[in-house]
């Protein structure tokens, strides 16, 4: 195939994807923002009142960041492993994965769609939160390269899930059993200062704290994880996870009959 070839097929398959889920809009963008902004009212409005301030910040101001980089996470995760799985169950991805259509090109139309989806929703969530709590940009570098990354490597993870699954009860396992826990472990709701030296060394292992982390410090300027190391851990793990991916569809022996 010619590069002109590679972009239509590339083209086609994040139209797909980004039709697939506007197709369905209450279904798939609706229910994650109600969702956040329960969160919102919850965490921030009601029990952040008493609270006070986390990190020098009113605690709404301090979750925040972590609320919309959890939508992000959780979409961009969730499109890509119900999407793939979906052509892997239908017999289409057989058909995509014996076309010209280089392997990478197909990986990246999927990771391209679900990182719509991710970004769309926490695009979403970030003008509903102004409503809640007030924000003044700290870096804006800062904040797109890292909500970047965090949706390609969680749209990479999703279609690794989707690959080893082998029923559609398999494809809730990870994000139920994996993905919550370390969201809610990963510095969300608290600052790991409060943690004290054993189980804030536990939390460094959390990939999610550093992503989270380097969001908040994007946007309101405090961090507990220094910035550099939060960008190398993301981009290490996104690295990692884009060449399993890549590996299992070149080998697709899971997901051709």
């Amino acid at each position: 195939m010619d590069n002109r070839q590679k972009w239509i097929a590339f083209t086609t398959i994040v139209r797909r994807e980004i039709h697939r889920f506007m197709r369905i809009w209450p279904q798939t963008l609706v229910p994650p923002v109600i969702t956040i902004v329960l969160y919102f009212v919850i965490f921030g409005r009601l029990i952040g009142g008493r609270i006070g301030e986390m990190s020098g910040l009113p605690y709404i101001q301090f979750v925040a960041p972590g609320l919309i980089m959890m939508s992000v996470i959780t979409n961009s995760y969730s499109n890509v492993v119900s999407s793939f799985y979906g052509s892997k169950f239908q017999r289409n991805i057989e058909e995509l994965l014996v076309s010209p259509t280089p392997n990478w090109i197909i990986l990246l139309g999927y990771v391209v769609g679900g990182m719509s989806r991710g970004l769309g929703v926490g695009a979403l969530v970030t003008i509903l939160s102004l409503y809640f709590a007030d924000f003044s940009l700290h870096s804006l570098p800062i904040t797109v390269g890292i909500v970047l990354m965090t949706s390609l490597m969680f749209s990479l993870a999703g279609l690794i899930n989707a690959v080893f699954a082998n029923s559609f009860d398999d494809i809730s396992i990870i994000p139920t059993f994996v993905l919550t826990p370390l969201i809610y472990l990963g510095g969300v709701f608290y600052s790991i200062e409060l943690l004290g030296e054993f189980w804030g060394s536990v939390s460094l292992i959390n990939p999610i704290l550093y992503m989270v982390n380097a969001f908040r410090y994007g946007m309101v300027g405090i961090t507990d994880i220094n910035i550099a190391w939060s960008f190398a851990m993301v981009g290490l793990f996104s690295t990692l996870l884009f060449f399993v991916a890549l590996n299992l569809l070149e080998k697709g022996s899971r997901l051709r009959s």
